[in-house]
């Protein structure tokens, strides 16, 4: 019986999309507030790092809304012959997996090529510390925009912007460190803060331990993509060891297999 009624609730949805009066959509642009709350701080990040700037992270994120629906559906239609409290928790968890499982594939590209995307930001301040010892701290953020990475182009919008409307406080120093949470983002911004307020006779300490901190950054990009690389040579090495060492014992035992039959 159940099954039945699964199986006309089937056809009637199939109907409703086909003429229109279900619209994910619309459904999801209706709710966009609730939905957004599932939205994950670090998720425009790894879009742009993945994707770069020319694709849309709200798109996204509403297509993962939209495949959570759908397995929610899916799985209640195929669940309908034995609902009880355990199944809404499996149907719900299924939907909350699926609109999970695009944000974790995201985060392991990030993950592979973290040392790549990391190395952008010392690279970058590099060429602020040049500009800042010919301009102050907001005139050297305008000028570095053409050629920054495409990546913090975005970001370097607001925060430009945000220092020209007049806000002289750290915090869009801390929005740009936010949506680029590469490391020791939020503590670079801080000393390029500080420097854009320091007294114009303390400019150049200030500098000095501005320019350390890159190179220090700069050091642990370069000691990170050694060690990977140490990494990825063992374990090829490792493998080869094994696979000799298989050839060998199967080689062994074909040997003493003939030895038996001699």
């Amino acid at each position: 019986m159940y099954y039945e009624i699964a199986i006309i609730a089937v056809i009637i949805f199939v109907i409703m999309f086909a003429t229109g009066q279900i619209n994910f959509n619309k459904l999801i642009s209706d709710n966009e507030a609730i939905f957004k709350k599932l939205k994950e701080s670090d998720w425009d990040f790894y879009v742009r790092a993945k994707y770069g700037v020319g694709v849309n992270p709200d798109i996204l994120f509403n297509k993962r809304i939209k495949n959570g629906i759908i397995a929610m559906i899916v799985l209640a239609f195929a669940l309908i012959g034995n609902m009880s409290a355990l199944t809404v928790v499996i149907i719900i968890a299924g939907g909350y997996g699926m609109f999970k499982l695009s944000y974790i594939d995201i985060k392991g590209f990030y993950k592979k090529h973290i040392n790549e995307i990391d190395a952008m930001l010392p690279h970058y301040l590099k060429s602020i510390e040049i500009l800042i010892q010919h301009y102050t701290v907001p005139v050297a953020l305008g000028k570095s925009l053409n050629d920054a990475p495409e990546i913090f182009k975005d970001g370097l919008r607001d925060l430009i912007n945000a220092i020209n409307s007049g806000d002289d406080s750290i915090a869009p120093y801390m929005e740009f460190a936010k949506m680029y949470p590469v490391r020791d983002s939020m503590r670079m911004m801080r000393l390029l803060y500080r420097l854009s307020i320091g007294r114009q006779d303390r400019k150049q300490e200030q500098l000095l331990a501005f320019s350390r901190s890159i190179s220090n950054l700069q050091q642990k990009a370069r000691e990170t993509r050694y060690k990977n690389r140490l990494d990825k040579m063992e374990g090829m090495t490792m493998k080869m060891l094994v696979c000799t060492g298989i050839g060998v014992m199967i080689l062994l035992i074909l040997s003493v297999l003939q030895m038996i039959d001699l």
